[in-house]
Order: C-alpha cells, then structure tokens, then sequence
C-alpha cells in the first residue's frame, strides 16, 4: 500500500469522524416538540399525580454518568416554580417503559403538560435556560386557553 494513500485515508477518517461528532454534540440538549395525543397514566411511572402546571420527567440508567448534573438542573427548576414537578425514573430495570417511551440514551426528559400529555422531548444533557424556555411557553399557551 502507498504511504501517502495510506495517510490520505486516515486523514479522511479523522476528518469525517469530527465531523460526525460535531453533528452528534450540536443535536444533544435540544428541545423537540413531540406532537402527542397519549395523555400518560401517572400509575405508569410510579407517581400519585403529575404537577399542577408540568412535570419534567427524567429517564436515567444506574450507569449514566450525565444523569446526576440533568437531575440537579431539573430539581432546581422544578423547585424555583410553583406547580413544577420532577420525576427521576430509573430504566435499569424497566426496558418496557425505554420501550414506550422509545428512549435510546440517558439522560432523556419530558416535559409534560398538567394533564400529562408529552410537549417536549430533551435528550442527552440539556440547559437550564432551555428548559425554563420551554415551561415558559407551556404556561403562556395554557393561559390562552
């Protein structure tokens, strides 16, 4: 093999990787709105009631390494607003709510209305900003209604 193919390749690879990585980094923590009509069953997730304005449920592993600092921000958030729940539920042992929650990382947060119904979905770790953003709309489309 020529050493300068060789080197040319690597190059690419190093080139294209980054590149990856930098798509991977620039989609983690950003709000998605998810248009859902299921309204979740308090029940299902281990809880009496959901908040009297929104619950940010957060969906951890015991091996997540990003989850304690997610779960700080959304405690604090949730603390620093009246009707604001928090909810950590742990999947190591519950693959069937990964399933119909369709989770592939931890840490993954849902925002939920007062009635439970998913509005937005963060996965990876997320801003404080963001998620005060996103309550923020919440409440001001829950007080056009």
């Amino acid at each position: 093999m020529d050493v300068t193919f060789a080197l040319l390749a690597v190059g690419l690879l190093v080139v294209l990787t980054t590149a990856a990585g930098l798509v991977l980094r620039a989609r983690q923590g950003r709000a998605r709105s998810v248009d859902s009509a299921e309204v979740v069953d308090p029940d299902l997730l281990g809880t009496a009631r959901w908040g009297a304005e929104a619950t940010l449920v957060q969906f951890s592993t015991q091996m997540c390494s990003r989850c304690p600092g997610v779960r700080r921000v959304l405690s604090e958030v949730a603390g620093s607003r009246d009707g604001v729940h928090h909810l950590d539920v742990d999947l190591t042992h519950r693959p069937d709510l990964a399933q119909h929650f369709r989770v592939l990382q931890t840490p993954t947060t849902l925002v939920l209305d007062r009635r439970g119904v998913i509005r937005t979905r963060f996965g990876g770790t997320l801003d404080r900003a963001a998620v005060e953003r996103e309550l923020d709309t919440l409440q001001k489309e829950d007080t056009r209604a």
